[in-house]
């Protein structure tokens, strides 16, 4: 087995594979004076079962093509199996048509994958999980639920805890969660009354006196997580903390969070950024051991689905 890792995330690629207890495979990842990308692996991996860990976060574009052009090598230098592992992936927003000739992005990332040469992928807390349907390889969708959940029950008590799904979609999400801790579940109805208006936002459950904690599957400027943080404590709730698996955090998004009601914003490793640790309010959450043993587990050929039974 090979572990490469591109330029989107070396710490977490590093992180698994101690995990592993390997050493990532060397390669050589360049640009030309026009910006094109090169890839060169530098060890052999003919016969091998090889891993690429790679998010398509900002840039996604290049990230993206780094992806496809490390799949090519390795499927030129007759790798054995090409499993993409994507802990964040990019474009997944874009799963369905919202109008008249608009793309469905998702798709078309989903089949550059696969043409490029990968044999299976493996990724975490899609933004939908019909989006597995758009590869037509085997496709392992993980679940940051086991690894907030155990953050959670070290830092707060259960005894007053309330998760809080952010809107109507991600019930289900939030729901898994609450029944993993056995606490309560609210949510947060928002809508738009008219165009150019601001969202109202009511609750849905009484968070009155509730230590709060909404969970999300990504937050990007971060405006309507803490739109959604001041409704709550406007409905009397004693403290408010987010948990988000992909913190995409564009823009404004650390000052908006350092000056919300939020008590904390969680968010796991699958995106990097390096203004984290000095930021006011946000955290990283470790999810290297989750990915390093799903890949071990693929290797292996035993079962993904029992890490979260």
């Amino acid at each position: 087995m090979k572990i490469i890792s591109g330029n989107s995330n070396p710490e977490l690629a590093q992180k698994i594979a101690s995990y592993l207890d390997m050493s990532l495979c060397k390669t050589t990842i360049k640009r030309f004076a026009d910006n094109e990308i090169f890839v060169t692996i530098d060890e052999n991996v003919r016969g091998e079962d090889v891993f690429v860990i790679q998010s398509t976060s900002y840039p996604a574009n290049d990230h993206l093509m780094e992806l496809l052009i490390c799949i090519d090598a390795l499927r030129r230098a007759s790798a054995r199996r090409i499993t993409a592992v994507l802990p964040y992936f990019g474009y997944a927003r874009q799963d369905r048509k919202t109008g008249g000739r608009t793309p469905i992005s998702a798709k078309l990332v989903a089949n550059m994958i696969t043409a490029a040469g990968a044999s299976r992928v493996l990724t975490m807390e899609l933004h939908a999980g019909q989006i597995q349907g758009f590869f037509d390889i085997p496709t392992d969708n993980l679940f940051v639920t086991p690894v907030m959940e155990q953050d959670i029950r070290e830092k707060y008590s259960l005894d007053n805890l309330m998760i809080v799904s952010p809107d109507v979609g991600g019930v289900v999400r939030a729901r898994s969660l609450a029944n993993r801790l056995g606490a309560l579940l609210a949510i947060v109805d928002k809508r738009r009354e008219k165009p150019g208006e601001s969202e109202v936002m009511n609750i849905i459950g009484d968070v009155t006196g509730k230590d709060c904690v909404l969970f999300d599957d990504i937050v990007d400027s971060a405006g309507t997580l803490c739109n959604a943080a001041a409704a709550i404590m406007a409905k009397g709730a004693k403290s408010v903390a987010a948990y988000v698996a992909h913190g995409v955090l564009s823009g404004a998004a650390f000052d908006r969070i350092a000056a919300s009601a939020f008590k904390e914003v969680v968010v796991t490793e699958s995106i990097s950024h390096h203004s984290v640790e000095s930021a006011q309010k946000v955290r990283y959450v470790n999810i290297a051991p989750l990915i390093g043993e799903a890949i071990r587990r693929i290797a292996n050929e035993e079962s993904v689905s029992k890490l979260f039974d």
